[in-house]
């Protein structure tokens, strides 16, 4: 099935410095795929992304135990995508459900980043992927241990870039150090959380990093595990996401957040729906526009359980040039969370 006739023509960002060319909006496989929705539903989404011009497909060897990574690489053999329209990530660091013996399968050694990448690539069905990310920091084994370990993957051609997932600025910046002196690849990416309501780390303390290593950036979360959508503006729906048990992360939640930290988060998501409205758009439309307004941001990977979902993501595609600095402002009045400028020190 082609996709809608209003859904947009697909925009494509370099990854930061790199030559490599992303789909503005990619599709991630965290909670969705292998695990959590039915592999036909999968299939169809993974479909209908590339269908409209999605390129970037993301996974990690822990999502689903493996098994996110095992539905990707049967959706691109039942397809028949040609290998080289298409970029695929994986992440390594959580790979303990794949021995009797967790304490090797952890981290960021050279043996685990060498064992996981094949193990990866084994559960894919590929010989290698676009972009490897250390999906963690691990502060026990040394930096140099852990860039050698990546470059090693590019070394040995299972892997073409190498990037971080939610490390911080300094632990990147370390990793480039350690790259320069030793003549070897820095990490080209950080996939960080990035939406309306998680700005700091992205809007500031990475702000040198682009400049100085030209980082790129491949965010999650864009809409804030749904909450931007404006789905919980009367509550939290038997079949949301926020509702569900199942994810310890998820389940969680609540005892991290609060009910009057959540209830004031809705209160600001409601007061952001007219904006939306204004522009024509529905809530989750612009919480996703707003994402790709940076234009730090390379992809913003989403989520979805249906085709109908994926083509509405794609919507924001269109809506990014809606946001007009005057918009803009008016969003960050509502959010009230948008970080100090830097200030140049001499």
């Amino acid at each position: 099935m082609a996709p809608p006739q209003n859904v947009p023509k697909m925009t494509y960002r370099f990854l930061g410095r790199s030559g490599l060319q992303v789909s503005s909006i990619s599709l991630g496989g965290w909670l969705t795929y292998g695990g959590y929705a039915e592999q036909e539903k999968t299939f169809a989404c993974m479909k209908a992304a590339y269908d409209c011009g999605i390129n970037f497909f993301d996974c990690a060897e822990v999502y689903a135990e493996g098994k996110s990574e095992e539905v990707m690489g049967e959706a691109i053999r039942k397809y028949g995508w040609k290998r080289n329209d298409i970029v695929i990530s994986t992440k390594l660091y959580w790979g303990h459900a794949f021995g009797e013996n967790r304490i090797n399968n952890v981290g960021l050694s050279r043996k685990h980043v060498v064992e996981g990448m094949n193990q990866s690539l084994k559960r894919l069905g590929l010989e290698y992927v676009d972009l490897i990310y250390a999906h963690r920091p691990d502060r026990q084994t040394p930096m140099e241990e852990t860039v050698r370990a990546f470059n090693h993957l590019i070394d040995s051609g299972k892997a073409l870039y190498w990037g971080t997932s939610e490390w911080n600025a300094d632990e990147i910046a370390s990793a480039w150090r350690h790259a320069d002196r030793l003549g070897l690849i820095g990490p080209v990416m950080e996939q960080p959380a990035y939406n309306m309501l998680e700005r700091e780390k992205v809007e500031r303390e990475f702000a040198h990093l682009y400049r100085e290593v030209g980082l790129g950036l491949t965010v999650f979360s864009p809409m804030r595990q749904g909450i931007l959508t404006g789905k919980y503006k009367d509550g939290v729906p038997d079949d949301s996401r926020f509702a569900q048990q199942q994810v310890e992360f998820i389940a969680g939640y609540w005892k991290r957040t609060g009910k009057e930290k959540w209830n004031a988060v809705i209160k600001q998501v409601n007061e952001l729906i007219p904006i939306a409205d204004e522009l024509g758009i529905k809530m989750s439309t612009l919480a996703l526009a707003w994402v790709l307004k940076n234009p730090n941001v390379s992809s913003a990977i989403t989520g979805a359980s249906s085709p109908e979902q994926v083509y509405e993501n794609v919507l924001a595609i269109d809506a990014v040039d809606k946001l007009t600095p005057e918009i803009m402002d008016r969003i960050d009045l509502i959010l009230g969370n948008k970080p100090p400028a830097i200030v140049a020190r001499f």
